[in-house]
């Protein structure tokens, strides 16, 4: 009895990018290398979901202030070269004439050698900068049943955020067949089993190889075209009738819940971005961190443990409906709502409110912080407000976008605070976390011992009891 040939499988990782809608924090580096949920970086769940589906050679390709994203590989994703597994990561190097990457397909097509070398039947290409849990090997399987050249992941959107995806039309005969692949139009049709949603790229794509490689010189050829993975080159397969879609409704992951198991965001602006994070935290989340059957792999900190202490006067440090990772010292500050990543240091009396902060990020004495999102090292001073009053923070030279989210840059410089500033502060020092409000609500006389300890906070860092900061505090 003869075995069935096993497709040997080549994984491309498109990451590259330069992530301007995500300045500034990519101003000093690659957008997949960006860090998220405390402990991650946003290259971490394409190639955990590429790892766990096992396949196991993968290259990266990189080219935008790639240092750190580069260095992250190097240190965390580490393989058994003995089984010839690798995750390699690959610069622009000018393989083919003078220029750099001019576009994700152009991208591949100077690193044809990859695919020459490793000789694979398939070739799984995907984005770097997406959050969500996949099992690729099911698209493969789908895509190898189907005869298909070439398929492309498909997730459900709302029908008015058409405007915003590359969008999938399917052959009413056959809904696995691509009929129209369509860049961001400003209308479509509905789904047929749902007219209230559309098909929606996901970025990733399964090629057979030989069919990648001749659809890539073909492209490389042309003077009209972008060089654009979703925009040139699954056309090209579409016009030729070889390009089906896969459902990721279909996928199914270990572990998953019906809440969390459709789950995909594109990470590409500040808002989604900050919006993304407030997934993770609600006690049922919308996208589950602990599923421990489709690990989300990535470096470990060498951090200690998170530590909440008392600080001055014996204020509380605590943190409510939040995730705090290696290293976090909340002495005596309180913390809701709120991603903390390693090594950040909150003091006395300080609140941290529906805000992300980024590693070594310390705040001060009485400062707070609300719906902001602080990138690494980051140094607030004691009394300072951030994300408390938008034009304060506009003349600072702090982005502030339209929703209102406060974005500070790598290390970026915080004045010290104005006495205005301060009585800024102030006022919100003595509010009662959201989260306590609501276990105490029923509970009049806990309730005045929870505004007590809240007067205590305040006090401590020379703040009275009508929200008065006093002189000799400081």
């Amino acid at each position: 009895m003869t075995m069935p040939h096993q497709k040997k499988v080549l994984a491309i990782v498109l990451a590259g990018g330069e992530g301007n809608r995500l300045m500034p924090l990519t101003a000093d580096r690659a957008k997949p290398g960006v860090p998220f949920a405390g402990s991650y970086r946003l290259i971490d769940f394409a190639l955990s979901n590429l790892v766990n589906s096992r396949y196991l050679q993968i290259v990266v390709l990189t080219q935008y202030k790639s240092h750190s994203l580069d260095r992250h590989i190097s240190e965390t994703w580490r393989l058994s070269t003995q089984l010839g597994n690798y995750v390699a990561s690959v610069p622009a190097q000018q393989r083919v004439g003078k220029s750099w990457f001019l576009g994700s397909a152009n991208a591949i097509y100077q690193s044809l050698n990859l695919i020459h070398d490793a000789n694979p039947d398939i070739v799984v290409v995907v984005g770097a900068d997406h959050v969500y849990r996949m099992d690729f090997s099911q698209m493969v399987a789908q895509h190898v049943a189907s005869g298909a050249k070439a398929t492309v992941a498909a997730v459900r959107q709302p029908l008015h955020m058409a405007d915003q995806f590359g969008v999938i039309e399917t052959d009413p005969e056959n809904p696995d067949k691509i009929s129209a692949f369509v860049e961001k139009p400003s209308s479509t049709p509905g789904l047929a089993a749902d007219p209230s949603q559309f098909l929606a790229s996901m970025g990733n794509y399964v090629f057979n190889a030989d069919a990648l490689v001749e659809a890539l010189h073909v492209d490389a050829e042309r003077l009209d075209t972008k060089h654009d993975m979703g925009g040139d080159i699954i056309p090209y397969f579409v016009s030729q009738g070889e390009a089906g879609v896969y459902d990721f409704t279909l996928n199914d992951i270990p572990g998953s819940t019906e809440r969390d198991r459709t789950y995909w965001r594109d990470v590409g602006t500040i808002d989604s971005f900050y919006d993304a994070h407030m997934d993770l935290i609600s006690p049922v989340p919308v996208f589950n961190l602990y599923n421990s059957e489709w690990p989300i792999y990535t470096r470990q900190s060498v951090s200690p443990p998170a530590k909440f202490v008392r600080g001055k006067s014996n204020t509380v440090g605590t943190a409510l409906d939040s995730i705090v990772a290696n290293g976090v010292v909340v002495s005596g500050g309180i913390v809701e709502g709120s991603v903390l990543s390693n090594d950040v240091y909150v003091g006395t009396s300080s609140r941290v409110l529906d805000s992300v902060l980024m590693d070594k990020v310390n705040v001060g004495e009485g400062a707070v912080i609300r719906r902001a999102i602080l990138d690494k090292n980051v140094k607030v001073p004691a009394g300072a407000a951030i994300g408390l009053d938008a034009e304060l923070d506009r003349a600072r030279g702090f982005k502030v976008t339209e929703s209102g989210i406060t974005v500070l840059s790598k290390g970026q410089l915080v004045p010290e605070p104005s006495d205005a500033e301060r009585a800024l502060s102030a006022a919100n020092l003595r509010l009662v976390p959201d989260a306590v409000r609501a276990a105490t609500e029923n509970w009049p006389e806990l309730r005045e011992s929870v505004d007590r300890v809240a007067e205590v906070q305040a006090a401590a860092v020379g703040v009275d009891a009508q929200g008065k900061r006093s002189t000799k505090a400081y």
